[in-house]
C-alpha cells in the first residue's frame, strides 16, 4: 500500500483537512494506495503556486526548459519497475502495458524538449507604410491537466509535458483511480529539477471531483484546461470551461472502426485487430471497438482472429506474464456482460470468450452484430468486441461513421488508392491504413472529431493549444492619420 502526497509550490503536502481516500485493487480488493482528499482551498493553493511561478518560468530560455524535460524523461525511465508494481496494484495492468506506458511517456517528454525551440512567429506584410507587423506565440498562463487511469503514465505525462515546454505552469489533477501512479510522474519531474511551483499535483476523493475542478477552472490565473477521459465527463468539463470562458483541449471516448476490405492481407489484419482490440484489455480510447469486414472474406478472417484471440493469456499480472490483466473494476465486467447478453439475445454469435465472473476477463468476439444491438454503438471499454459483416466499401464507410464518436480508425487493403479513398471519408481524427487503431507518437497531431472531443495534443499542433497568438506592430516612420 502506497501513501500518496500532493505537491504544492515544491512541497509535499497532505490535504489541509487531513482527510484521505483509498484506492482498492481490482484484483484482491486490498488497499493499493491512500491519497489526500483535497478541498477547494487546497486546489486554489496549487493554482496560486503555479501563478506565482509563471513569470519566471515563462521567461526561462528554451535550453534550460529542454534540459529539464530531458532529465525528467530519464528520471521517469529510472522508475520503470516502480510504475509496473504501482499500476498492477491500482489498476491491474499487465507488465507489458506498464512498460509501454513508461517508454511512450518518456518519448513525450523528449518530444516536448525538442518543441522548446519550435515555438515560432511570423512577419506578416502590412498595407500600412513603414509598419512592421508580426505574430508571436507566448505562454498562456496556468494550465490544468486532468489525466485518466487507463494509460496513466502516457496521459499523465502528456497533460503536463507540452504545456511546460510552451512556458506555462501546471496543476495536474491526479486520477482518483491511480493517484500513486500519477505521483510517480511528479516525483520524476521534481527529481529533474523543475523550479518550485512550476508543476503542482493535487488529488481528491471521487465525490469531490466536481468541486475541485470548478475551484481550479474558475480561478482567473487558469487559462487552459486539458482533459482526457469519458465523453460524459468531457461534456461537463466543456460546459464548465464555457461558463468561465476558458479554452479546453478534450480527448474523449471512442468507438474505433477497423475496416477489412476484401483484398486485405488477412494475416496482417488479424495481428493488428488483435492488438487494437485487446491491448490493456480494450481499455484504451483508441481501442478497436467494431470490426467491419467484407462478407466475402469474413469467415476466413473471423476464424483466424478467433484462433489468435483464444491464445491470448489472461491472468493476474502480479504472478504471471499476460496480455489481458485485470479490467479496472467490476462495473466494467457488468457493462461488458450486459453487452454480450443483449447481442446474443438479438442474434449475434459468440466466437470466443464470453460472460465473465471476475475482473480477469477473456478476449471476447461477437460476430454477426447488427445496428439493433447495444454493442453496435456503445463503447465497451473492455475486451468485448463486435464484428459487423458488410457487402461493399460504401457499406463499410456508412457503418464506420454510424456512431457519435470519431477518434481513431483503420482500413486494411492491399490497394492503397482504394484504402485512402475509404480513409478520407471516415469521420475520425485519426486513420491508419494497414495498421492498428491503437497507435500514438508524441510528435503527431492527436485529436478526435464529433463526441471524441476537440483540439490536438502532440507536436506543433499542440503548440497552438497551449500558447496565445498575438499580433504586434512597430511603426518605423511617421504615419499619416485622417484627422
Amino acid at each position: 500500500m502506497k501513501d500518496v502526497m500532493m505537491v504544492i509550490d515544491g512541497k509535499c503536502v497532505s490535504a489541509g483537512s487531513g482527510k484521505q481516500f483509498e484506492r482498492r485493487s481490482p484484483l484482491d480488493n486490498q488497499v493499493a494506495s491512500r491519497a489526500p482528499a483535497a478541498s477547494a482551498a487546497d486546489a486554489r493553493s496549487a493554482v496560486r503556486a503555479a501563478s506565482g511561478a509563471f513569470a519566471a518560468w515563462s521567461s526561462t530560455g528554451p535550453t534550460e526548459k529542454r534540459s529539464l524535460l530531458i532529465r525528467a524523461a530519464a528520471a521517469l525511465e529510472a522508475r520503470a519497475e516502480a510504475f509496473v508494481i504501482t499500476m498492477q496494484a491500482e489498476i491491474g495492468a499487465s507488465s507489458a502495458w506498464a512498460h509501454f506506458n513508461v517508454r511512450l511517456a518518456a518519448d513525450g517528454l523528449r518530444e516536448a524538449a525538442a518543441i522548446t525551440t519550435q515555438i515560432h512567429g511570423e512577419i506578416i506584410p502590412s498595407d500600412l507604410p513603414n509598419n512592421l507587423a508580426f505574430a508571436i506565440r507566448q505562454p498562456a498562463g496556468v494550465v490544468l491537466g486532468i489525466a485518466p487511469w487507463n494509460a496513466p503514465v502516457i496521459l499523465g505525462t502528456r497533460a503536463v509535458a507540452l504545456p511546460l515546454a510552451c512556458g506555462n505552469t501546471v496543476v495536474l489533477k491526479g486520477s482518483e483511480i491511480c493517484p500513486a501512479t500519477h505521483e510517480l510522474i511528479i516525483d520524476a519531474m521534481l527529481d529533474a529539477g523543475f523550479p518550485r511551483g512550476v508543476i503542482n499535483f493535487v488529488t481528491n476523493a471521487p465525490e469531490d471531483a466536481a468541486e475541485i475542478v470548478e475551484a481550479i477552472v474558475s480561478d482567473q490565473a487558469v487559462r487552459r484546461v486539458n482533459f482526457t477521459g469519458s465523453t460524459r465527463v468531457g461534456k461537463l468539463v466543456a460546459a464548465l470551461c464555457g461558463k468561465h470562458l476558458k479554452r479546453a483541449v478534450l480527448e474523449l471516448g471512442g468507438k474505433a472502426p477497423f475496416i477489412v476490405l476484401d483484398d486485405a492481407d488477412l494475416d496482417e489484419a488479424v495481428n493488428a485487430a488483435a492488438f487494437g482490440c485487446f491491448a490493456n484489455s480494450g481499455q484504451i480510447c483508441m481501442s478497436t471497438e467494431r470490426i467491419i469486414v467484407a462478407k466475402g472474406i469474413a469467415d476466413e478472417f473471423v476464424q483466424k482472429l478467433a484462433e489468435k484471440a483464444k491464445g491470448l493469456p489472461v491472468g493476474d499480472p502480479r504472478f504471471t506474464s499476460v496480455v489481458l490483466g485485470s479490467v479496472v473494476d467490476t462495473s466494467t465486467v457488468e457493462r461488458c456482460n450486459r453487452l454480450i447478453e443483449d447481442a446474443l439475445s438479438k442474434g449475434a454469435t459468440l466466437v470466443c470468450g464470453g460472460i465473465s465472473t471476475s475482473t480477469l476477463m477473456p478476449a471476447t468476439l461477437l460476430d454477426h452484430v447488427t445496428s439493433g444491438m447495444d454493442i453496435y454503438g456503445t463503447e465497451s471499454f473492455g475486451p468485448v468486441k463486435a464484428i459487423v459483416r458488410v457487402d461493399s466499401d460504401e457499406a463499410a464507410v456508412n457503418c464506420a461513421n454510424d456512431n457519435e464518436y470519431g477518434l481513431s480508425s483503420s482500413v486494411f487493403s492491399q490497394n492503397l488508392a482504394r484504402a485512402m479513398n475509404v480513409a478520407r471519408r471516415l469521420e475520425a481524427g485519426i486513420c491508419h491504413v494497414n495498421g492498428s487503431t491503437v497507435h500514438d507518437e508524441a510528435q503527431m497531431p492527436f485529436g478526435g472529431m464529433k463526441s471524441s472531443g476537440f483540439g490536438h495534443f502532440g507536436g506543433k499542433a499542440g503548440i497552438a493549444e497551449f500558447t496565445d497568438l498575438r499580433w504586434l506592430t512597430i511603426q518605423t516612420a511617421s504615419r499619416a492619420y485622417p484627422f
